[in-house]
């Protein structure tokens, strides 16, 4: 894989094209300064025209993973140079960057797919090329969240990206707890080995909220399960699901502001059967909005009847 630092200086007579339905497009350098270029989450046609000009005009172009994104330079007769930049070389690879920008090289910044910046380190180059003065340009394009928002068929006048919720269960009960009382349709990222547990986990949280199970957008083989979290839970229990996939759920309702007691219950139970008494009371306080106070009490009487049940 290439690396920033061992790329020489792109002259600016150097050609610049990238290739359309057969046809050579020129382009000239791009300006000066990094260039946020969002990508295709599968099908390579959803992109900009903006975007080829700009990667095929680019001195360099910094990606997650060189081997994903020189499929589409190649579908687009694109040669600009590739280097690395993910969560494990961020902190070595950015300052090779950012001296490549001082160079005044165009740097392009995209991810393995989609909008950079959604779930990956780029917003720490954006801060360290901003400090430095240079000039930060978004090229907007596919984004996933987005195109599930749009066939979700839930309310998008505010929504709550959330990302990946934590792989271990402990940790990702206590974010979905705290994700409970946002007052807004929730996008979240789920991959497929996982998406069972975290269906089960949301649904013991949230109730039979609608959802809406987006797979594999844009591809060959896109599905879209639209259902309340309950019925999904068991279809992903029956059924491998596999790819990469977004979670859609509606807001809570006025009518789920306050659990019914059995569903208080419920919650504090599968708190305190992994967590301290005080620090189940605080997560389900959170997932509900219940006064700790009424929680502590509750949470002692079932405490209670859990020892004596277990003792007998």
């Amino acid at each position: 894989m290439s690396d920033a630092h061992a790329i020489q200086p792109t002259r600016d007579d150097t050609p610049r094209h990238y290739v359309l339905s057969g046809h050579v497009i020129d382009v000239g350098k791009a300006a000066p300064g990094l260039h946020i270029v969002a990508t295709p989450i599968g099908n390579l046609g959803d992109i900009t025209l903006r975007a080829l000009a700009t990667l095929a005009g680019a001195d360099l172009i910094a990606c997650e993973d060189t081997r994903v994104t020189r499929k589409l330079l190649d579908r687009y007769g694109i040669t600009t140079p590739l280097t690395t930049y993910h969560d494990h070389n961020a902190a070595s690879a950015r300052p090779k960057l950012l001296r490549r920008l001082g160079e005044g090289a165009a740097l392009a910044l995209v991810s393995d797919a989609g909008t950079p910046l959604v779930s990956d380190p780029g917003y720490k180059l954006v801060l360290a090329a901003q400090t430095a003065g240079h000039t930060v340009t978004a090229l907007p394009g596919a984004s996933a969240p987005l195109a599930a928002l749009a066939v979700a068929g839930l309310p998008t006048d505010q929504f709550f990206f959330a990302g990946f919720l934590p792989p271990k269960a402990a940790a990702r009960r206590a974010r979905i707890a705290e994700l409970a009382r946002i007052p807004a349709t929730l996008v979240l990222f789920e991959t497929g080995p996982r998406i069972a547990s975290t269906l089960a986990d949301l649904a013991a949280v949230f109730g039979n909220r609608d959802a809406a199970l987006c797979r594999e957008l844009t591809k060959i083989h896109e599905e879209i399960r639209r259902d309340d979290l309950t019925t999904l839970t068991q279809v992903s229990a029956a059924n491998e699901i596999r790819g990469e996939i977004v979670l859609v759920i509606a807001p809570p309702t006025a009518t789920a502001e306050r659990p019914s007691e059995r569903e208080t219950d419920a919650l504090l139970q599968q708190a305190l059967a992994r967590l301290s008494l005080k620090d189940a009371v605080g997560e389900v306080a959170v997932a509900t909005g219940l006064p700790r106070r009424e929680l502590y009490q509750r949470a002692l009487v079932l405490a209670k009847e859990g020892r004596h049940g277990a003792a007998r």
